[in-house]
């Protein structure tokens, strides 16, 4: 007895009749058949979708994954760039620094201030979860870095602009003459630098230059300004201030006469008092004072105006005196 199927027909051996009769399936057995043919297409068919899937790329996948790497590469690039623009202006800041305040004689900005930060560490923790991140971090650092040193270069450059135009006016501000008259001087008796006390005989900063001179002898504002002070002063004597602008004053110590009040406009070459010897002074002179930017300045860099070259080298070698000051 066998049983065998021919084209999903079914026939059974019947041994007592020797004759093969066809069988015909129950309900149950073709439910079951149908069944176990659909889970296997839809076992075939699921595991036929997962390779396909992990296995080759879709089109719009594709797509993404020549999208990502271009936008990889164009990260690069524009870091790179970005590095090379930030040293273009290093440059350019150096050159403000070292060149163009130093002609102005401008304050100049802080590195702190150039070169300041964004704040915290959070600031670009959004930024974390994207592909790469690193490269993407940094080249946002570097981008908001150089759009605010543009910032503050620009400000600096506007403000030069401004320095520059107002050039002429400022030139008259400028300390740049002898606050006395050479045809009046006995002789210049010390200079800016260290020198003897005169009265405690010990070392000290001399915050400016003495003219030795007669009583009486006309002092003279060295450049155009304003008269801030004019009075006693502790030390000084009688003591006369004048701010010229521009972050330049000057000061007049050990007078014997005012000729300009406070508040007074005054002009390069005016006179605006007489040498004296009032307050710790040893003899007749006027103590001057040239201060830049709240720093005392030494005058003798001042004298371009009115002193010929010998006069000036003369002038020089007297100043780098090292001895006893007169007040």
């Amino acid at each position: 007895m066998g049983l065998f199927k021919s084209r999903k027909t079914y026939y059974f051996y019947n041994p007592n009749t020797l004759n093969y009769e066809r069988v015909y399936p129950s309900g149950r057995d073709r439910f079951f058949t149908v069944i176990r043919h659909l889970s296997t297409g839809i076992v075939f068919g699921v595991a036929t979708f997962f390779a396909m899937m992990y296995l080759v790329d879709s089109p719009m996948e594709s797509q993404l994954r020549k999208e990502n790497k271009l936008m990889q590469t164009q990260y690069e690039v524009l870091s790179l760039r970005l590095s090379n623009a930030l040293e273009t202006l290093d440059d350019i800041q150096q050159r403000d620094e070292n060149l163009y305040r130093a002609i102005f004689q401008a304050e100049s900005i802080p590195e702190s201030v150039r070169k300041s930060g964004f704040g915290g560490s959070n600031r670009y923790e959004h930024l974390m979860n994207l592909s790469n991140p690193e490269l993407i971090v940094s080249t946002t650092q570097k981008m908001d870095m150089l759009r605010k040193q543009l910032y503050i270069e620009s400000n600096s450059l506007e403000e030069l602009i401004s320095m520059g135009k107002n050039l002429e006016e400022r030139s008259k501000c400028i300390p740049a003459i002898q606050p006395i008259s050479n045809k009046d001087l006995r002789r210049t008796a010390s200079g800016y630098g260290v020198r003897i006390d005169p009265i405690y005989r010990t070392p000290r900063f001399h915050a400016g230059m003495d003219f030795s001179a007669k009583i009486g002898t006309e002092i003279y504002a060295t450049g155009n300004g304003v008269v801030t002070s004019a009075g006693w002063k502790q030390g000084y004597g009688n003591c006369l201030t004048i701010n010229h602008g521009y972050g330049f004053e000057t000061l007049y110590g050990h007078m014997s006469k005012f000729k300009a009040r406070v508040g007074q406009k005054v002009t390069r070459g005016e006179v605006i008092g007489e040498v004296g010897n009032t307050g710790k002074s040893t003899g007749p002179h006027l103590h001057y004072e040239v201060i830049v930017h709240g720093k005392h300045d030494n005058p003798s860099k001042y004298y371009y105006m009115d002193l010929t070259p010998e006069e000036y080298d003369r002038m020089i070698q007297i100043a780098e005196n090292h001895g006893q000051v007169m007040d």
